[in-house]
């Protein structure tokens, strides 16, 4: 503001110009210099660093002997009465039956667990909130762009609790990878929409929160790939799809979700499947195995070979489930197209909810 008063000033005074710039730089670069990009990063690290927490999850018998520990990290994003909510990863807690969190001072509190949903990955605990003073804010995934600054916060290795810091980019916000549900080996059994970054994600980052520049909480970290000669591939789940399964584990301390009540493996994964008698057309679909509950009153049996779901085509395991947690609900009616004995049939099911496994 100095600046520009003394030239305006010296448009009526020939001499006055000389003073105008005899401002001292300091105090014009002053008030234009942008934040340096280093200093935004201690910033969003600062921000979110007292709503990070290590979460132990632990596991006894009646006779209170431990059987197992395990560590990870969470975000604490919400307030109930006098205790706090946070977010972590299904995974870390699913073990357990007895759990704490650990704050970045190192202080210990008993937390109980609202909630965990095995498909998203994601698990909600409560804990007393006293003088806890600092809440994570959730930003919006559907926003970002690859290449956006990223930083990863959390307890890896569970290398002492106070949250260590990694920085990389969105490398990029929508990325869908197989995954086990059994969360070993290969058998992949679903898919997931992530944001992958090259943040560097450890074990016992699972659970912390992914940031952008401005300290908002974008992803819940939750795996990376690890094998020779592969670098820079983290994962962290969207925090727009985080939050509707973070309210139902709230509400409902779980997910519900409509159960069709078949076992099943793609056709296309066996050879010899001429005892199916199907036409020659046909070459992908699902076998189905077992039968149980809606499934099993509408008819179907061991051997039949879905081919549709409505009209959506159904090629593998994946896609059934998907069609049926993503577009379906509890009480709907799905028409079954399948082939028996080489016959191309029709069922009605209606879905029922899924019981815990």
């Amino acid at each position: 503001m100095l600046l520009l008063v003394g030239l305006v000033s010296g448009l009526g005074h020939k001499d006055s110009q000389t003073d105008a710039i005899a401002i001292p730089a300091a105090v014009a670069n002053a008030e234009t210099r942008p934040m340096n990009i280093n200093d935004s990063v201690v910033a969003a690290t600062e921000k979110i660093k007292p709503a990070v927490v290590s979460v132990i999850s632990s596991k006894k018998d009646d006779k209170g002997q431990e059987s197992g520990i395990g560590i990870g990290s969470g975000v604490i994003f919400s307030r109930n009465g006098d205790k706090v909510r946070i977010v972590t990863n299904s995974h870390v807690v699913e073990n357990g039956n007895q759990f704490e969190i650990v704050n970045f001072q190192g202080e210990h509190r008993k937390a109980t667990l609202v909630g965990r949903d095995r498909i998203t990955d994601l698990a909600v605990l409560e804990a007393d909130g006293k003088d806890i003073k600092v809440l994570a804010e959730f930003g919006d995934s559907e926003t970002l762009r690859a290449g956006e600054m990223a930083i990863a916060v959390g307890n890896p290795l569970g290398l002492g609790f106070s949250p260590t810091v990694t920085q990389g980019i969105i490398s990029s916000p929508k990325r869908t990878i197989p995954v086990a549900l059994s969360r070993e080996g290969t058998d992949y059994d679903w898919e997931m929409d992530v944001i992958q970054t090259d943040a560097a994600i450890n074990q016992g980052n699972s659970g912390g929160p992914l940031v952008n520049i401005d300290g908002k909480v974008i992803g819940i970290n939750s795996m990376k790939i690890a094998d020779t000669g592969v670098e820079g591939l983290g994962f962290a789940i969207p925090i727009n799809s985080a939050k509707p399964i973070i309210d139902n584990l709230i509400t409902d301390h779980k997910v519900k979700r409509p159960l069709m009540g078949v076992s099943t493996q793609e056709l296309q994964a066996f050879k010899g499947t001429d005892v199916l008698k199907l036409p020659a057309d046909v070459k992908t679909g699902v076998i189905v195995f077992e039968v149980s509950g809606p499934s099993k009153e509408a008819g179907l049996k061991p051997q039949d070979v879905i081919v549709l779901l409505d009209d959506r085509k159904i090629d593998s395991t994946i896609t059934l489930r998907k069609y049926l947690y993503n577009e379906k609900h509890i009480g709907d009616k799905v028409n079954v197209t399948f082939y028996r004995g080489g016959k191309k049939m029709n069922a009605v099911v209606t879905l029922v909810e899924a019981t815990d496994k």
